[in-house]
């Protein structure tokens, strides 16, 4: 009789390890699969911000090469090409912030991993 009882016992904790595993194991894939999604939608709005990066800069060419031909010798000094190349700074700080976001969540560890490595 007290065979059985190791047995069952030994089946318990079996079954125990096993279900701690496989909630483990999905603990970390949902954390996983969120990073990569905020990872996903931080690119997505990184994109967006280059591609008005890009249009400040045709926008700030053509502002340039209109002042240009009609004769402004200042042309740095042009509250319009100022307010453009504000913009243009606006966006790349918002796209290196956007970036160092990027860096950050990549970097970020299951909440379950970090305490068996402090437990180590």
């Amino acid at each position: 009789m007290n065979e059985q009882n190791d047995s069952g016992e030994k089946k318990k904790t079996t079954t125990e390890k096993i279900w701690d595993s496989t909630r483990k194991t999905l603990h970390i894939a949902s954390f996983q699969a969120n990073r990569y999604k905020r990872i996903v939608q931080k690119k997505v709005d990184l994109a967006t911000i280059h591609r008005k990066i890009a249009a400040a800069h045709s926008d700030l060419g053509k502002e340039i090469d209109e002042l240009r031909e009609n004769g402004i010798v200042a042309i740095m000094e042009n509250d319009a090409v100022t307010q453009l190349l504000e913009k243009l700074d606006d966006l790349k700080n918002r796209a290196a912030a956007l970036e160092g976001e990027i860096e950050t969540i990549k970097e970020e560890e299951a909440p379950e991993e970090e305490a068996e490595k402090t437990e180590e």
